[in-house]
Formats: C-alpha cells, structure tokens, sequence
C-alpha cells in the first residue's frame, strides 16, 4: 500500500469565506469516484489523513475538509452560524468536487465521524443528494455532558448572555486506546478545544429531528457504534439505524471501542467492513427507493393516517378541545389568528398577513398574542422560505439573462403574489423587469388582492394576475407565451396525493422548454404537524388541516420524473420549508 500524498487547496462557500481542504487524486488505472471524509468535532482533515491509505481504494479520490472555525479554515475556534450553515457548506463543497474535478454527485460516498456523521446524515436527510453511500462511525446524535439538566441550563446561559464557549472535558485517553493517536491529539496545535454552546445545542436539536425523521434517508448506510463509547449516548444510533428508509443498512458494533472509531487502535476491526460496503455499492448498488408511491404506504402515510384520526384518549380529546376554544378566543383579540380562522391557515391572505410580519390587535394584549402567533416555528421558517424563494428566482433570472433568454414567468398558485412581487423589485429597479409575468391562483380573493398589488407597483404594462387551476395539466401545458421559469410556491405542500402533483409537473413540463428552470417549494418537516392537524382549519373549509409530509427525496423525485433536474437549494434552520430551482432538461 502506497502512501498519497494530499494537495492542500481552499473552495469559497456560499458567504465567500475559504475553506481549507485536502485532496488525494485517485491512483488506480482509473477514478471510479471519491469518498468524501469529515472530521470529529474539535479535529481537522488532518486527523482523518490517515484513512485515505488505510482503505486502500487506489481506483478512488479523497476529499477531507477542515470545517469551518477548525484547522486552518477561517472563522472562531468552534463557532459556526449553526448545523444549518455547515450542511450548506457541505453540499457547497460537493458542487465544487463535481465542478472541479468532473465527479458527479452519484459518485462519491461519504464517510464520517461523530458531528461530521450528524452533519453527513443532516444533509442528506434535508437536500436529498444522490450519493453512492454513507458509513457514519459514532454519530453524536446525543452528546453526554454528564451535568445533570446542562442542556437547559446552557440553554438559559445562552438566552442570557448571547455567545459563549465551553470547552472539551473528554481527555484524550477517553477517546482512543491507540497511544500514538492520544499523543497526536494532545499535542496537537490545530485541535480546537472550545466550541460554541449555540452549535452544541444546534448539533443536538437537529440530531433530535434527523433520529425522530430517518425514514427520509433512503441513501444505502452503514453504521458503526463504539461499544464503549464515553461521549455518546447509543439509545438514539439504534433508533436512527431501525427507522433508515434505505433498502441496504449495516450496523456493525464495535465492542471495546471508545468513541473515535476510525482513529481507534484496533480500528481495521471498522474499516474492513466499511471498505467492503463502500465497494459493493460501487460494484453492485442497491437499487433506488422510490417515493412515488409514499402517499399509498410507508412512514409518512402511516403518520398522515394517524393525524387523520381523531385523538382517541380522552385526555387528548379534552386537550385538543381546550386548545380550539383557546384559540377562538384569541381570534378575538388578534388579528392574525382571526384571519385564519375565517379564511383558513394555509390561505393566501393568511400568508401575505405572515409575509408582512406586523402584529395587530386589540387591546393592547392583542397585539401580544399576535405578536407570539407570528413568532411561532412555522411562520418564522414561511418568512425565511420568502427569502429562499427571492434568492433562487433571483438566481433563475440571472441564469436566464446570462444565456440570453427572454424572462417570461408564471406563479401557479401566487396567492396574493407578494413574494413574487418583491422577487423581481430589484431587477425592476435596475431596469431590467421580466419580459412576461403571469400570476395564477384559484382563489377569486387571491386573484382581486393580486390585482391590486400589481396596480400598486405599476406593473401593469408586464404584470397579469388570472385565474387558474394549479393541477389542470392541459391549462399549464398551454400556456402562452411558454413560460421560461415556473413558480410552485406553498402549493404542493398542502396536497397529500402524489397523483395530483404529478398531473401539475407534467403540463408545466410540456409548458417550459429545455433550459428553463422551475422553483418549488417543500415542508420536510414541521414541529406543530399534530398541533396544526388538531386545532387549525384549512382554507377548503375543512375544519381540520391535516398535511401529508413529503420529504425531499419525494418531492425531488417527482421533480425529476417529469423532466427537471434540481441545481440548488435553500432550507431554513429549523429544517421546515426547502426552496429548490431545477433545469428543464431536454426530452431523450
């Protein structure tokens, strides 16, 4: 086995920052791929240098990243914005190896440690990316601080003084029996002991939310737990591996071993497997799952049937109905929750009330609860999908340009069409306006309070709101002028059957031509799902609004069945909405 030798270069991420990493070109008679490797909390790609050789799989490249705030990539020891941030600069770092070095994203499989495998699970759960495989070795879903209640109290710590640092209390001697790699670590200067307490507790909430969700990660996994693991709880690794909605799972445990798995001292014991897992996937892959179906069976129908059914323990019965008289009476104090409750909580005049972020009420309390009801999860990530969605049809637009292809744009279900309004302001402003708008929705309110914002801003003259039906598929597909970017906001969301959103693809599939672009929309997760199925109404008069999750690997394979192919996405911290932006691609 021959020693590689890493060249050191740097990939600017989605901020501009410069992330430093490692690349070990493939030495084998050809590249069959790469294996992307990602460090333990506290280390660098330094620390895992040592498994390019000692997997020996010559006909493959390496990459190993130093994260963010680690090694000698910039940024505060420890500190990153959060999980979210660092998923983002992860799959950035993916799109550089496919740019840079011509490897597809169905050609590399990720293997990593600890938070590097809480990040490799996070971002696969969250951005669906094709990948071979991933072998996740003592993913730290729940990290042991040992201080009882340390949790909310750094919590509290945290609400109260902002930004801080703890640093590491596990000693070397507690994460390896191999003497030369805690001599290593101890004398290492790149180690980053502290870490700061708001990625601590975000490392752990989305830990929480990826075990709680695993069923979305469908990518062929192999799991390895340390069986003598000091820093890591094992509970919530069993949990994620028997939840895994992939056809092909290992989990492989490790008697003896301390929490760094792959740096232990008797770590072939990991890597044979691993190695073998790796090749079999590249030698023969387990076949796709498809989610076309998941709306008939699996994990999120059985959810959405259960939400379907009234609760049926009368503790619950009684809960739920206080919790509906609660919400009544605050309709009569705030104007928020008195909107919803006569119009629905999904309708579009709901929405433009959240869009515009401004409590009212009565009474001064009023303003109060509107206040906390606008601050709630869900509104906040709906007021950041905004954001995504004007980044992305920002992006559309300048790709369009950029090739030189006239802007015609149609919304299928706008709403009001606040957000598509604001989207274009700037290219407004800057003289260069769409050369085609056209605004859609099945509401007549929506339609009329759409009007009139385009009145308000002049627009007129390129600007028209019509009434539409989003899943008419001969209406889309005969749209005139063909549109080159298609807009699908909060829409598919709000509709459980699969058939339905297939029927809508396919005529905004024959509408956009090859190399125009479609944005859309997704709810992968939401923490209120029961409280919303219980308490809240829905815009069709249903006195109940009860969502079917569909996850991203589902709502990007259906993306992709009618003809598009996903270029970029946005995800909120919380992990709620995704915002997405794929390519007509040509007919074969």
């Amino acid at each position: 086995m021959t020693a590689r030798t890493a060249q050191e270069t740097e990939f600017i991420t989605h901020d501009g920052e410069r992330l430093f990493y490692r690349y070990w070109p493939a030495t084998g008679t050809r590249c069959r791929g790469a294996i992307v490797l990602l460090h333990r909390g506290h280390e660098h790609s330094g620390r895992v240098a040592h498994l390019v050789d000692e997997l020996d799989l010559p006909e493959f490249a390496f990459f190993a990243w130093d994260a963010r705030g680690h090694g000698r990539s910039p940024g505060a020891r420890g500190y990153s914005p959060g999980v979210g941030a660092s998923v983002r600069e992860l799959q950035v770092f993916v799109d550089h190896i496919r740019d840079a070095y011509d490897i597809a994203t169905e050609d590399l499989a990720v293997v990593a440690q600890s938070v590097g495998a809480v990040l490799a699970a996070a971002w696969v759960h969250d951005y669906a990316p094709p990948v071979r495989c991933l072998v996740l070795a003592s993913p730290a879903f729940h990290i042991k601080l040992y201080v009882p209640f340390a949790r909310p109290g750094l919590r509290l710590m945290h609400k109260l003084r902002g930004l801080f640092y703890v640093n590491s209390y596990v000693k070397p001697k507690f994460l390896t029996h191999d003497p030369e790699r805690i001599a290593s670590y101890a004398a290492d200067p790149l180690i980053t002991r502290p870490i700061a307490v708001n990625m601590l507790l975000d490392v752990h909430d989305t830990a929480q939310r990826i075990v709680a969700d695993a069923a979305a990660i469908t990518v062929p996994t192999q799991l390895l737990i340390s069986g003598a693991d000091w820093v890591v709880h094992r509970g919530p690794q069993d949990r994620f591996f028997e939840r895994l909605g992939s056809v092909r799972k290992e989990r492989i445990e490790l008697p003896g071993f301390y929490h760094d798995t792959l740096g232990e001292r008797d770590r072939a014991q990991a890597l044979a497997p691993s190695r073998a897992f790796v090749l079999r996937e590249f030698d023969a892959p387990a076949p796709r799952v498809s989610l076309v179906d998941a709306d008939r069976s699996g994990a999120f129908h059985d959810e959405y049937t259960a939400l379907i059914r009234p609760a049926t323990n009368p503790v619950a019965r009684a809960y739920w109905t206080a919790t509906r008289a609660g919400l009544k009476a605050a309709g009569t104090l705030s104007d928020g929750i008195a909107l919803g409750l006569k119009l629905g909580f999904d309708s579009g005049s709901t929405l433009d009330y959240v869009y515009r972020n401004d409590a009212k009420g009565n009474l001064g309390i009023g303003r109060m609860i509107d206040r906390a009801y606008l601050d709630s999860p869900g509104w906040v990530g709906i007021r950041q999908r905004k954001v995504h969605l004007e980044e992305l049809i920002g992006s559309a637009i300048g790709r369009l340009r950029g090739g030189g292809t006239a802007v015609r744009i149609v919304d299928i279900a706008a709403g009001h069409g606040r957000y598509l309004l604001d989207a274009i302001a700037a290219a407004v402003r800057e003289g260069a306006p769409p050369d085609d708008i056209v605004l859609r929705d099945y509401s007549p309110t929506n339609v009329a309070a759409g009007r009139t914002l385009i009145a308000q801003r002049g627009l007129e003259t390129i600007a028209r709101f019509e009434k539409g039906d989003a899943f008419d598929e001969a209406s889309l597909a005969a749209l005139e002028p063909h549109p080159t970017l298609a807009i699908v906001s909060g829409l598919y969301e709000l509709f459980g059957e699969n058939s339905l959103i297939e029927r809508s693809l396919r005529g905004l599939a024959q509408a956009v031509p090859a190399g125009g672009y479609i944005v859309y929309t997704c709810q992968p997760w939401h923490p209120q799902l029961e409280f919303i199925a219980r308490a809240l109404n829905n815009h069709r008069g249903d006195a109940t609004w009860v969502m079917r999750r569909r996850c991203q690997a589902e709502m990007d394979e259906l993306v992709a069945r009618a003809g598009f192919r996903k270029i970029e996405q946005r995800i909120d911290a919380a992990g709620i909405f995704t915002v997405s932006l794929a390519q007509r691609v040509a007919a074969a």
